[in-house]
Parts: structure tokens; sequence; C-alpha cells
């Protein structure tokens, strides 16, 4: 069983999860349908296709609509031109993803209503983001990592109910409830700085401290809470 930090969800509401169908959100999304069981929430699950994978990205769209439509869970799908949206604003295409994901996430949430959106971050994305603010050069709130939970909209927030939990024991969650997922390959390409960290620094950085993500998500908390 997962644990979640706060109680995020109330009976009634329309909860949407980000649903790329890696192992992180394939995680969230099952134990938040279990718990919509429970709480008597509805959840809507939301794919977006940033138009930069070709074929890879069209077969991970339809394992999204296959697993929703085997759960029971409505999906909506968006697809986003990202090169065409970096080219137009000058930004990297990781910044256009990402600005891309939360327009969709806005058209979502107003068309359902929703006042939620459950992203399925985790503790090891946390320690991840704090190294790479700090090597991009950030304030003080840069250091204070992934927030737990923002406002996206007037009515909606978002909040991430996985950020206790580590990328271990998603992995863990995953085998026990024999589930499937896909996997990004871009996720493994070392020019992104993010993969570096994961893949390089932190693994570097734990030869000395084997506590280390725990240290930087410690941290990032600690300031969190001074910054309130």
């Amino acid at each position: 069983m997962l644990a979640f930090s706060v109680p995020f969800f109330k009976r009634g509401e329309t909860v949407l999860v980000g649903f790329s169908g890696g192992p992180d959100s394939v995680c969230l999304l099952h134990f938040l349908h279990y718990l919509s069981g429970k709480k008597h929430f509805e959840l809507v699950a939301v794919h977006v296709n940033h138009g930069l994978r070709g074929a890879a990205a069209e077969a991970d769209a339809r394992f999204c609509r296959d697993l929703c439509r085997q759960i029971g869970v409505p999906l909506l799908t968006y697809k986003k031109a990202v090169r065409a949206l970096a080219k137009k604003l000058d930004l990297s295409l990781e910044h256009a993803a990402r600005k891309a994901r939360y327009e969709a996430f806005v058209q979502a949430a107003k068309k359902t209503g929703a006042s939620k959106i459950a992203l399925g971050h985790h503790l090891d994305d946390q320690a991840e983001t704090v190294l790479l603010n700090l090597l991009r050069g950030t304030r003080v709130e840069g250091l204070c990592g992934i927030p737990l939970r923002r406002a996206l909209s007037k009515n909606t927030e978002i909040v991430r109910p996985l950020l206790c939990v580590t990328r271990a024991e998603v992995e863990e969650y995953i085998k026990v409830n024999q589930l499937s997922f896909v996997t990004d390959q871009t996720n493994c390409d070392e020019a992104y700085t993010r993969n570096w960290i994961r893949r390089q620094l932190l693994p570097l950085l734990e030869k000395k401290q084997p506590k280390i993500r725990q240290h930087l998500v410690g941290m990032a908390a600690q300031l969190a809470e001074k910054l309130k």
C-alpha cells in the first residue's frame, strides 16, 4: 500500500491524472483507481503526445488507451507540436514539452471541471530536481524542488501524491500488482541534464554518501517550510 503525505482527495470531486504510460504514472493511475472507489471521487486520465517520437509515441498512446479501457477510467488525449512551440518561443525541447503538457492539463481541467490533477513525481525525482536547479543556478526557491501542491489555474491545483515514495517503492508496487508499462527511450539520453544526473551524478554521490537522496529531499522540505 502506498502512503500519501496529505489527504488530497474529497468525495465527489473530479481528479485528473497525468498518464504517460511509464511506470510512475501507471503506479499512480492504478492506485488512484483503487482509492477512487474508497473515497468516492471521479478519476479521468490525461495523455499528452508531444509529437517528438513518431511511431513510438503513437504506441504509447495506444497502450494508455488500452489500459484505461481495461480498468474503466476515461482517457483524454492531446497531441502537441512541441518542436514548433520550442522554435516559436526559443525554448529547449524539454521546456517546450513541459509547457505543452501543462497547457493540455488546463484544457482537460476546463473540459471536465476537475479540481485537481495528480502527477506521478516521486522522492527520487525530487532529489534530481534539487540538483538540476543547483547546476543551472537558482535562487533559494529552486532548492525547494518540486512542490507537493500548487495552483494550476483559478479552480484547479496540481498535487503529487507520490512525492514521499521512492522509485524503488514504485517499482515494487508495479511488480507486486503485475502491471505493464512503456519505456520512453529518451529517458536514457544523457544529453538531457536530468538523465545525466539520474544515471551518473547521483550514483557517484551515493558512493560517498549513501543517503544523499534523503538529505536533498529533507533540505528541500525544510527550505519550503521556512519560505511559507
